[in-house]
């Protein structure tokens, strides 16, 4: 005999429950519309999805032509997934096309250069161990 499972009760959701969720570090949903955002490059646009010691995730967008300075992390490792669009990823000489839905890892202390040669623009995510912000190196 099969059971039947009772939906959950629907929850109330108040504006101080909300505010707390969102800002005490204590899981939740977490959005381009509520993350921190922060610019960089030429019309490039970023949000931390994740921001802590030990580690972040950040979605990036791209514009059509965009690119990041090669550089490298003396203590961070990185994986660029594609969420939309390709990009061309240089690492340590070497270029790969990575298509959305693919990834990509950088391992600690490897030159990368990001770039997006295409019409359309790009979105991707920068999954880092540790956080790579103050550990950058412009070649």
């Amino acid at each position: 005999m099969a059971k039947k499972i009772q939906p959950a009760p629907a929850r109330q959701a108040s504006a101080q429950s909300d505010s707390v969720q969102k800002n005490s570090g204590t899981p939740g949903c977490v959005s381009r519309e509520n993350a921190e955002h922060y610019r960089w490059g030429t019309d490039c646009d970023a949000w931390f999805l994740v921001k802590d010691e030990q580690f972040s995730v950040i979605e990036e967008f791209m514009p059509p032509g965009a690119a990041e300075i090669r550089h490298h992390h003396e203590r961070a490792q990185q994986f660029f997934f594609i969420l939309t669009g390709e990009v061309l990823m240089e690492v340590e000489g070497h270029t790969t096309l990575v298509p959305a839905g693919s990834g990509i890892r950088v391992p600690t202390g490897m030159r990368h250069q990001i770039r997006n040669p295409s019409p359309s623009a790009v979105r991707f995510l920068v999954i880092s161990h540790p956080p790579s912000h103050g550990d950058r190196f412009d070649e």
